[in-house]
């Protein structure tokens, strides 16, 4: 609610009178700032008066809307998942920056409408992806910078398996702390990724041993 926001924004103006502030650019745009000395080392912050043609305008298109879903679910996950979905069709429209895809190189019709479904089930994944990290660190109130989706992917890529002098292949390193928090966004834990270099190896040995 806009004013809300702004009744709160004036009580943490008025209860930090004659100190000084380091105020961002939100506070500029609802308020006319009056600083002693700004700029200068004894600069104080003295009052703010409300910028009320700019609030009002945003009152103005304050309103209601309505989300109705097929399953069950409380309003902050049906706006999570309607945010998300829009989120999924910006990134499609912009899929040249997050797939490379600034040219289609295709010869025919249907190489092109394949291509178009690859990439918009990639966007989903890349959209679920994004979610499960953003829940993540809502859930540890912390933001991390290797939180974010090209972030997590190089970090995870760099578990590895690896062939050694027995012919079995082995995890190259630990899961290290950074992976451990990333894998749990998506319910997973090293106990997972133990269970998959095995299952990996038997899948690799059995088809060395059709080969041979």
């Amino acid at each position: 609610n806009i004013e809300e926001k702004i009744d709160r924004m004036s009580l943490f103006l008025r209860e930090h009178q004659g100190m000084k502030l380091n105020l961002d650019n939100e506070f500029r745009r609802y308020f006319d700032l009056v600083i002693y000395h700004e700029g200068q080392d004894d600069e104080k912050f003295m009052y703010g008066r409300e910028r009320y043609q700019v609030i009002n305008e945003e009152i103005a298109l304050c309103g209601y809307f309505v989300i109705i879903t097929s399953e069950k679910m409380d309003a902050a996950d049906a706006l999570d998942l309607y945010k998300s979905r829009d989120a999924s069709e910006k990134l499609f429209r912009e899929d040249k920056t997050f797939l490379g895809n600034r040219t289609m190189r295709c010869q025919s019709n249907e190489a092109l409408h394949a291509k178009i479904f690859i990439e918009f089930v990639a966007l989903i994944i890349r959209n679920r992806i994004h979610f499960l990290l953003k829940e993540q660190m809502l859930k540890t109130h912390q933001k991390e910078n290797y939180m974010t989706v090209p972030a997590a992917i190089r970090e995870l890529e760099k578990i590895e398996i690896v062939r050694q002098t027995d012919g079995k292949y082995y995890r190259d390193y630990a899961v290290t702390a950074t992976q451990k928090s990333i894998l749990k966004a998506f319910g997973l834990s090293e106990i997972n990724v133990g269970k998959q270099a095995v299952d990996i190896n038997e899948d690799l040995r059995t088809c060395n041993a059709k080969e041979a």
